[in-house]
């Protein structure tokens, strides 16, 4: 089931990501950029639920929509965060907790699953909860600027990004605890 509606809604997050760091390139005024690539995010990051709610509803869940869906939420959450990191409203330390983790959680799945034990390292709602207060911090520092007249959003996504670093790195010791077990069975 390589090109059903759920999965052409996951490639689209892929396809998002040349066309929001290309918005910073256009020769237009920094607060339109910012708007655009404010509202691709968030209209791209809507596929996220979306297109796991068509899969179960029209009966076309896969393996390989299975494996591309996350792949595509951490290739969007990583590219967004060197942009902000090049716009320099998000620090390259929070960047780098985030994206190092996950790698380590990417290669630590496939490891388990290579050796039979993918339970263990099965999503949490730890997870969804991290990945969700990351979806709400990116587009406030796209955004960047007042939103009704009094939310600072620099502001408020920066608190919230700094957040979500520390979901990063409380549910990467949740995974890495949950899998202990079965590396030290190995290791024997």
């Amino acid at each position: 089931m390589f090109l059903t509606i759920p999965t052409v809604m996951t490639w689209t997050r892929i396809v998002a990501i040349p066309l929001i760091v290309g918005i910073f390139y256009l020769d237009i005024a920094p607060a339109s950029r910012n708007l655009i690539a404010t509202l691709m995010f968030i209209v791209f990051a809507a596929t996220d639920w979306l297109d796991g709610f068509l899969a179960r509803k029209l009966n076309q869940t896969s393996s390989f929509g299975a494996f591309l869906d996350p792949v595509a939420d951490k290739f969007l959450v990583c590219a967004s965060l060197l942009v902000l990191v090049h716009l320099q409203r998000a620090d390259v330390f929070v960047a780098l907790i985030i994206i190092g983790r996950e790698i380590a959680i990417s290669a630590l799945r496939e490891w388990m699953a290579l050796i039979g034990a993918t339970r263990s390292v099965a999503v949490h709602m730890l997870g969804k909860v991290k990945t969700s207060v990351q979806m709400i911090a990116i587009p406030f520092l796209l955004y960047d600027g007042v939103l009704f007249g009094t939310i600072n959003t620099l502001v408020w996504g920066t608190w919230l990004i700094w957040l979500s670093a520390v979901l990063t790195v409380w549910s990467m010791v949740y995974y890495l605890q949950k899998a202990l077990p079965e590396i030290r069975a190995r290791a024997k």
